[in-house]
This record gives C-alpha cells, structure tokens and sequence, in this order.
C-alpha cells in the first residue's frame, strides 16, 4: 500500500515539473526564439512613432506579441516561435496594415516596411470613434424630432472641426426635416461649394455629392420647383448612375407631392436598374391608378406579385388591387 502511495506520488510530481518546464504549455503554445524587425513611414517617406505592432500567431489562437515604434520608426519582437504569423502596424488617424510571414526562429526573417496613409477629412472622422458617436447622438435626435437639440450637437462638432465640411450634410438634413427650406438650401449648397473649390469634379467625393444634391432635389419639390428638381436629380444620378434606391426614392418624393408623371419616369428608371426589385413595381401599378390607367396598372402589380414572396402582406394587397381593377374594366 505504502509503494502503491509513494509511485503514485512520483507519477504526480512528473507530471508537474513536465507541465512546468515543457516548452508547449498553453501559455506559451507558438512562442520561441525567432525575431522580426522593421520599420514603418508615411506615404512621404517619413517615419511613424508610436505605432502599435502585434505580432499573432496564425496557428495557436490567442498568442500575441506586441511593441511601438521608436522616433525613427523602427521596431522589433522577439520570442516568436517557427510558423506563420500576421503582423499588424495600426495607430490612430492613419489607415492600419498587415503582412502574413512564415518565420524561423534559427534563420535571420526578412526585415518589414509597414507605409501608413494619414487619414484625412470624414474618413479621419468615422475612424474616430468619439466623434463618430456624437454625429450618430445627433442623427438619432433628429429621428426623434429634437431638432434643435440635434442642431447643437452638430455645431458643437463643427465649431471643432471646422475641416469637416461634410457635417454640413447633417446641418442641412435637420433644417429640411424642421421646415426651415431656406437654410437647408444654404448647407447643401455650401458642400458642393465647399467639393468643388477642394477637388474641381464632384465625382471626387460621391457620396457627399450624391447627399447634396438629393437634398437640394427634395427642397426644390417642397417648393413646387419640379424644374429645378430634376436638374438636381439628374445631376445626382450622373453621380451614382447604377443606384436603383436613389431613383425609387426619387420616384417617392415626386408621388409623395402628386406629381404622377415625374414619380412614373423615377420608378420606371429604379426598374430598369434592377430589373428583379419588386418595391418599384408595386408603387408604379398605384402611380398608373392614379393616372387613371388600369391596364398598365394590372400589368405592373401582375409583375409584383410574380417577384414577391407569395405570402407577404404587400403581395396579398397587390392581388386584391389586380382582382377589383380586373372587374372595373369588365364593366
């Protein structure tokens, strides 16, 4: 019994010292003597200090070695094991980078040079988490209807970030939503101003074009100025020629004020984009009851429910509309 005791005993004592001097216990799975160096610089060539580096091992999830660059920008990790490894230079304001290398640990591993872009303008902005919260406070108070209060978080952003010209898409949205036209006119004008004294072609910043110019569309309907509207619609679909939503939410706008024939042109345009989008299809068969043209109507809404998920509420709808137009014409 007592050499039963004393060889479990010794069982369990080398079992220990073997956990603790084995050189693949969890806590150091993927590590060892391998090291890489390198340097990291702006797209001028100048070197980036206080860039994070982590090293991650690509075989043993959760191994991770860290260090900053120097004044010069150079760095170096060492304890790494033989395999491959991801290797990422991240730092704030500046787009992030990564290589994947196989690296030895008895054999010198090739030296890495990590080019960070400086980010500028709103992509500086959304990567900033901060002040992409704040804009995200403000958009959230307009939905709410707290038009002023959302106001004041933007100007309180701006007065800031005065750089940040597209905050004035925001600015412009909350006077449009408030019914105040004539400032809202005054912001989205100010950021097509503002793109086209910065890069000389609007289709250098898209999006903010595209935003703008929707905006100016929906005032210019507000005000009973379909001429006007359309030219900015127009200039926003030069902008973003393959954007089905941007022309059905046009379609929208116009049907929303009654003028049929311009919402027809829009749905229609929205179809032809995306010919299997079923939504423009079942606002353009109501926009031809309007005008009066059933036929057309039954046709479209037939088109609808052909695209639709058969049990849908919408498309239960569309075929009662088909049913009681089909027995109107029969009359």
């Amino acid at each position: 019994m007592i050499f039963e005791f004393k060889k479990l005993s010794f069982i369990i004592l080398l079992s220990i010292l073997l956990l603790i001097f084995s050189p693949y216990t969890y806590s150091q799975a993927g590590l060892g003597k391998g090291r890489i160096s390198g340097e990291v610089k702006d797209e001028k060539g100048n070197p980036i200090e206080g860039v994070l580096i982590v090293a991650e091992s690509l075989r043993y999830k959760g191994t991770k070695l860290q260090t900053y660059s120097d004044k010069k920008g150079h760095f170096a990790i060492g304890g790494l094991g033989t395999g491959y490894w991801r290797i990422t230079a991240s730092k704030k304001g500046y787009t992030s980078s990564y290589i994947e290398m196989y690296v030895r640990q008895l054999r010198k591993n090739p030296p890495i040079t990590f080019t960070l872009k400086k980010l500028t303008g709103y992509a500086a902005l959304m990567a900033d988490k901060e002040s992409f919260e704040k804009i995200d406070r403000g958009n959230k108070l307009i939905e709410e209807g707290k038009y002023d209060e959302a106001l004041q978080v933007f100007q309180d952003f701006l007065s800031k970030n005065p750089e940040i010209y597209q905050i004035h898409l925001n600015i412009g949205s909350c006077y449009l939503k408030k019914g105040d036209l004539d400032k809202a006119e005054e912001e989205f004008q100010f950021v097509l101003n503002k793109i086209k004294e910065s890069f000389q072609d609007y289709s250098s910043d898209p999006q903010t074009s595209l935003r703008a110019f929707t905006g100016l569309g929906e005032i210019a309907i507000k005000k009973g100025d379909f001429e006007s509207a359309r030219n900015y619609f127009t200039k926003a679909l030069e902008i973003s020629p393959e954007d089905e939503a941007l022309a059905y939410n046009v379609g929208e706008m116009y049907f929303a004020h009654q003028n049929i024939d311009e919402a027809i042109k829009y749905y229609e345009l929205a179809i032809k984009i995306k010919s299997d989008w079923p939504q423009p299809y079942y606002k353009l068969g109501l926009a031809y009851i309007n005008k009066g043209n059933f036929e057309k109507a039954i046709e479209v809404l037939k088109k609808f429910v052909e695209l639709s998920p058969p049990d849908s509420s919408q498309s239960q709808q569309a075929k009662n509309i088909i049913a009681t137009l089909e027995k109107m014409i029969k009359k």
